[in-house]
């Protein structure tokens, strides 16, 4: 995969999850199931980068890569129904942008597994740590930090 390619679908994965943290997570606040359904998502994700980084791409860490993979594009799934009372419509359209760039995050992050070199190890170790401290915040801040205002 082209690496300007990856770099942007990392970024723009990035760029519509801050817009939704900060556009409408942080006016509406979360229920105590997103406070803990956003961090077990990017959990989903950190466990694909990080047996990107562990372990070579070849059978049968390939297959367990997709699978995981394929547990993730479900698992970020899991709350729109519940999102449809709880969200605007701006934010669902936000939400579809995520479910179209999860995949495509994904194969990037495949993509950069099977390159040879240390540039695509550098990114995915780069993309787990950002993913590392995403989860961090949103446990920390949702679940220890945040308090919800007057309703």
């Amino acid at each position: 995969m082209n690496p300007i390619l990856v770099v942007l679908i990392f970024a723009a994965q990035g760029l519509v999850l801050g817009t939704d943290e900060i556009l409408f997570h942080h006016p509406r606040g979360l229920p105590r199931w997103e406070r803990w359904g956003h961090p077990l998502d990017t959990l989903s994700v950190l466990l694909c980068v990080g047996a990107a980084l562990l372990f070579p791409p070849q059978p049968p860490w390939t297959g367990i890569y997709f699978g995981l993979a394929l547990f993730s594009c479900l698992c970020v799934t899991k709350d729109e129904w519940v999102h449809t009372a709880a969200c605007p419509p701006a934010e669902h359209w936000l939400h579809a942008l995520l479910f179209l760039l999860h995949p495509a995050l994904l194969w990037a992050v495949y993509s950069l597994w099977r390159s040879p070199g240390e540039i695509p190890r550098l990114v995915l170790q780069i993309e787990a740590f950002l993913c590392a401290i995403f989860m961090g915040y949103q446990l920390i801040y949702w679940n220890l930090l945040w308090r919800p205002g007057p309703r």
